[in-house]
């Protein structure tokens, strides 16, 4: 099965083509049923994948100057990109659209984002379905950072049982979404607690925002921080920024005082202490770890108190550096090894957005595609993960 996914939730036009060389098996998600029985080799095919294209177009430099996504624009790149990177795509497959190898399914995103630009990947990949005459599945973003998870370093990578590793934990964490989320299967979550109020991501771009670092504020921040703890070890900054709902019993998290924390502290220095190299490492280094210190503590607690037997993470705050070394050091600490949750992070580049997760989505969902009235797929900006 040769799968071609869309992704235009945000600022990236992202497409993949992914190849599937999956046998179908008796029992499509054994880790549902209510009794499980011991498969056989036959009945259980290697789950192998090829990634024969995967194609991002950012629009970073685009956004600078206005310090965020601005939603207009990027729907207006999104439809000059798609055709470009359509292209690229399938010149780098070595696919052509009229040939024999056609692609089998179109997989797109179709929320939860921004909606002028779900719209153009909706738009592009319906009128692309129905010229091919190919079945087309719409893909939740969310689930899809999740799922990213099954994607390997390479291009050729494997999937193989992941029964053991459920129920599992998932902290969703990106410039849009911070989400905790009990995953039961392929399809079977639940909402345990999200943002009230900014992102994890949103919090980075406007700390970066306020101490003139530019966008996108997450690695200029990480950046920041490095450095200072690198070269600066001995501060004479001793700034403590608040930990938003830390020792709350829930799994609800509140970024937007952590934010305005950092503009107090930056308004109460002299002009010539907010330029300085050590005061904007300090605060960096501080408000990143703020952070960390929340969404360590939030998941680690739902953890165990769902019993989870794995903890996930997705989205692009995941692939902060810091982040990735203390979740690994807090587990490693609070567990001992025979109980310790399995830990999994998508290779970096498969944290920010991009089509291959959103190919693997609409590989698994593959038997809810549409052949028929595809317009009533539409893009939904507040789609929920059900």
């Amino acid at each position: 099965m040769v799968i071609l996914a869309i992704e235009t939730s945000c600022d990236d036009t992202c497409v993949a083509i992914l190849k599937s060389k999956i046998q179908k098996p008796k029992t499509e998600f054994p880790f549902m049923e209510t009794k499980v029985k011991k498969r056989t080799k036959s009945s259980s095919p290697s789950k192998s994948f090829e990634i024969l294209s995967n194609v991002v177009s950012s629009q970073v430099e685009i956004h600078k100057k206005w310090g965020g996504v601005y939603p207009s624009l990027a729907k207006r790149e999104h439809q000059r990109n798609l055709p470009i990177v359509l292209k690229t795509v399938l010149k780098e497959a070595k696919l052509a659209l009229s040939d024999s190898r056609r692609v089998d399914l179109i997989a797109v995103t179709v929320g939860p984002g921004l909606e002028p630009c779900l719209w153009v990947g909706v738009n592009f990949a319906i009128e692309l379905a129905k010229k091919l005459k190919v079945p087309l599945i719409p893909a939740n973003h969310i689930e899809a950072h999740i799922l990213a998870n099954f994607v390997g370093g390479n291009s050729k990578f494997q999937i193989t049982n992941y029964k053991k590793f459920l129920p599992a934990v998932c902290l969703v964490v990106s410039g849009g979404h911070t989400q905790l989320i009990l995953m039961q299967g392929i399809g079977k979550y639940r909402i345990l607690g999200e943002t009230r109020d900014d992102a994890a991501g949103e919090c980075f771009d406007k700390t970066a925002r306020i101490l003139g670092l530019g966008y996108p504020g997450g690695p200029a921040i990480a950046q920041q921080a490095a450095q200072w703890k690198s070269q600066i070890p001995n501060s004479k900054f001793q700034i403590c920024l608040p930990r938003p709902m830390i020792y709350q019993k829930n799994y609800d998290f509140s970024f937007s005082g952590l934010k305005t924390a950092v503009l107090y502290d930056f308004k109460s220095r002299p002009p010539k202490i907010r330029k300085s190299k050590e005061y904007i490492g300090a605060i960096a280094a501080e408000a990143q770890q703020a952070v960390i210190d929340v969404l360590i503590k939030k998941t680690l607690r739902a953890a165990k108190d769902f019993k989870a037997k794995a903890i996930i993470l997705g989205g692009g705050v995941a692939a902060n550096e810091e982040l990735r070394k203390q979740f690994k050091a807090k587990i490693k600490k609070d567990y001992n090894p025979p109980t310790a949750p399995y830990f999994y992070i998508p290779d970096s580049k498969f944290c920010t957005d991009n089509a291959v997760m959103t190919a693997i989505t609409g590989y698994y969902h593959r038997k809810k595609a549409q052949r028929e009235n595809l317009e009533r797929i539409e893009a939904k900006a507040n789609l929920r993960l059900e």
